[in-house]
């Protein structure tokens, strides 16, 4: 366990993901200074467990670190006045801990302080304000500790996301997200809005019955907008039954405007849920994106992890989508999972290769404390993956190699090595929804149980999200309150 003890709470979003990056396996406890706990945070009692003080005030903060053996470590830092600049105030905090941290432990991160999931949005921001590649290069390893690798990476993709983005009118635009969150079964890391199809398939047909009221009146949201892409994710879409999913596309179809969408994407997930006539229903409503997710081509981690499905299921899906016409399927790894080592990672990539997929998107396995993976996490102590950073090396070196190029990257809490998702494409293949979510140029409308609005102001710098709630009969039975929740804040912005 390691006790962090704030003299302002507020910076615990900014403190706590630092320090669990350092410190992944650990229990970590945030609490506010008080004068009863000043002497055991301050390293003079005789608690045992690490703990961290932090007392920030306006010109300068005081870091205290006693660590497991009872030595104290402490240091002092100037950091800018909050109130001229409250990011580079935090920044500077952050970079003192780093500093102790890093120290302690002997360790760095690829990401120095970044702990926020877009860390391709700095550079992107500053290619668009005309800075030079070593001028992004020195502000992300001076203000951020970020490894020139990483930073390398993140120029990339930022070059390529302005390139496609250009070529866009995402600002007259907007984007359309629709939930289906229903699963086969719940893997054992998810910690999705998502339910098991075997216990709550009583529910479908309300749920869809929700949701074609909240589709019906999204349509009439922007009647002064272009519609850019919608994207069918979950849970797993293909969970519904090909008549429902006939129901849902036509649907999408006779309410929205489809001149201008660039890309209709169904996110059909899991191989036990895809039929061929599931894939012909797709087809037929100009679906012209589709993903198929093993996560892992090795049959044990896919028996460990609960998917249910066999490697042949993922190979004969695939294939079957071939030879129904489509021409751009993603296919989703995850590499940290469950005893798998740099030598899995290798073997699933080269079963990949012969099924050639249009783009590649490798997630580094992220606990979250709703996954069955945390809740029970004892079970799984001695089934660690082995060196996830070598894995992720393994698939960058792959993609290279067979004519991919990372297009799009976001980063989660609590994920192993303290590393990245990225998204690689072939040229023109690229997920145009997931550049425009993860840079948070557009608007997305979001519908289903779970989805968050996201509201673009361009010409105010500034986002606004409203949400759903996430659990399935609350959405049922509360359909009307989440189509006022939307209507009433486009109500209040009526120049959005």
């Amino acid at each position: 366990m390691i006790r962090i003890y704030l003299s302002d709470t507020a910076y615990e979003n900014d403190i706590y993901p630092l320090v669990k990056a350092f410190y992944p396996e650990e229990d970590i406890k945030v609490s506010e200074i008080t004068d009863k706990n000043m002497d055991v945070c301050a390293g003079t009692g005789n608690d045992s467990a690490s703990t961290i003080r932090i007392s920030i005030e306006c010109g300068s903060a005081g870091i205290f670190i006693t660590d497991g053996t009872g030595k104290r470590h402490e240091s002092a830092i100037d950091v800018p006045n909050p109130e001229k600049d409250r990011q580079a105030h935090k920044n500077a905090i952050k970079r003192g801990l780093y500093g102790m941290l890093s120290s302690l432990t002997s360790k760095e991160l690829p990401w120095g302080i970044l702990t926020g999931i877009r860390p391709v949005k700095l550079v992107y921001e500053m290619l668009e304000k005309g800075a030079g590649e070593e001028a992004i290069f020195d502000k992300m390893a001076e203000e951020y500790l970020c490894s020139r690798e990483k930073t390398e990476t993140s120029i990339q993709i930022a070059r390529r996301e302005l390139e496609i983005l250009t070529e866009m009118d995402y600002k007259n635009g907007y984007s359309l997200y629709i939930g289906i969150p229903f699963c086969p079964s719940t893997c054992l890391y998810c910690s999705f809005t998502s339910y098991s199809i075997e216990k709550h398939g009583d529910l479908v047909e309300d749920y869809l019955n929700a949701l074609e009221k909240e589709l019906r009146y999204g349509s009439t949201c922007f009647p002064d907008k272009k519609l850019s892409t919608v994207y069918l994710g979950g849970g797993t879409p293909t969970t519904l039954s090909a008549r429902q999913l006939d129901r849902l596309l036509g649907l999408i179809k006779d309410l929205y405007d489809f001149t201008h969408v660039r890309e209709f994407c169904v996110e059909a997930g899991r191989p036990d849920s895809i039929t061929r006539e599931k894939l012909e229903v797709i087809k037929s409503h100009g679906v012209n994106r589709i993903s198929v997710n093993p996560q892992s081509m090795q049959q044990r981690t896919l028996d460990l992890i609960g998917r249910r499905h066999t490697v042949e299921q993922i190979n004969d899906a695939f294939r079957m989508a071939r030879d129904l016409g489509f021409d751009n399927i993603n296919m989703d790894i995850i590499i940290g999972l469950l005893g798998e080592t740099p030598s899995d990672v290798r073997d699933t990539l080269e079963k990949i290769r012969p099924l050639d997929p249009e783009s590649l998107t490798v997630h580094t396995l992220a606990i979250k404390r709703a996954a069955r993976l945390n809740i029970e996490k004892d079970q799984y102590r001695g089934l660690r993956a082995q060196n996830t950073a070598e894995m992720l090396r393994i698939t960058r070196e792959y993609a290279c190699k067979n004519g991919y190029l990372p297009y799009y990257l976001y980063r989660q809490k609590n994920m192993e090595d303290n590393l990245e998702n990225i998204g690689y494409a072939r040229h023109g293949r690229e997920g145009l929804y997931n550049i425009l979510i993860m840079e948070e140029k557009q608007t997305i409308l979001a519908m289903g149980a779970g989805a968050m609005s996201k509201f673009v102001f361009h010409d105010m710098n500034k986002i606004e999200r409203v949400e759903n709630v996430k659990a399935l009969k609350d959405y049922i039975g509360r359909i009307d309150e989440m189509i006022n929740r939307k209507k009433e804040f486009l109500l209040n912005n009526p120049g959005l």
